[in-house]
């Protein structure tokens, strides 16, 4: 479970206006529920997840976490470019307190990078990036997952073998994802979070969250 205990969160723009995300929200991701997580462009969905995740902290409140929580599914922006793909996820296994040795053997199988899971960072592209993000944030069982746009790694038989693990692993666990999907949306999860003008407006009905979002969309 994942709760937002009154959470604040905005920024302000370069042309010198106020931004809110969030605005004193109130809000419970429950145990064990996949969590469609909608919006209009903009308005702050992957900033949710980095507060969730803690890589950002909100201007008030506090988010209260019961059980692990993944950073943003796919995500490398934790790397080390000066790091070996080997080195980084050794790193992240001690940080996370699972077995070095275990992550790295399930990692160099699963992104098949081959020799280059022993090269720097610095010699990847993009892709061979996220395919070392997305078998680290794989190879480590969490209570929840956060997940943006992940199904863009790789190509179609990747992508394909990243859904059917990414399946496996959220039978014993929760999600929050992001995804410009609706299909995938509708297919996946259990509710809805709408994030709306600083709210988040929860919907147990999973097609009348959709609708909804729908809706907010073709208002200008």
């Amino acid at each position: 479970m994942v709760r937002f205990d009154h959470v604040s969160k905005g920024y302000r723009t370069t042309q010198g206006q106020e931004k809110v995300i969030l605005a004193n929200c109130a809000f419970s991701f429950p145990s064990g529920k996949k969590t469609g997580l909608l919006g209009r462009n903009g308005a702050g969905k992957s900033t949710v997840l980095k507060i969730i995740a803690g890589t950002q902290t909100p201007d008030d409140g506090r988010v209260v976490r019961d059980g692990s929580v993944s950073w943003p599914i796919g995500y490398a922006g934790s790397f080390h470019r000066d790091l070996t793909g080997a080195q980084n996820t050794r790193f992240i296994a001690r940080v996370y307190g699972v077995d070095t040795d275990a992550l790295c053997d399930f990692v160099r199988e699963f992104s098949e990078l081959g020799a280059y899971f022993d090269h720097p960072l610095r010699n990847y592209s993009s892709g061979m990036r996220a395919r070392l993000a997305f078998g680290v944030s794989m190879g480590i069982q969490f209570d929840t997952y956060l997940v943006d746009e992940v199904t863009s790694v790789g190509d179609a038989r990747f992508r394909q073998k990243c859904a059917d693990v990414f399946e496996t692993r959220l039978k014993d666990a929760a999600a929050i994802i992001v995804s410009h999907s609706l299909k995938m949306i509708a297919e996946t999860c259990d509710m809805i979070a709408v994030l709306d003008q600083g709210r988040l407006l929860r919907f147990d009905d999973v097609e009348e969250g959709i609708g909804f979002h729908e809706r907010s969309m073709q208002v200008g």
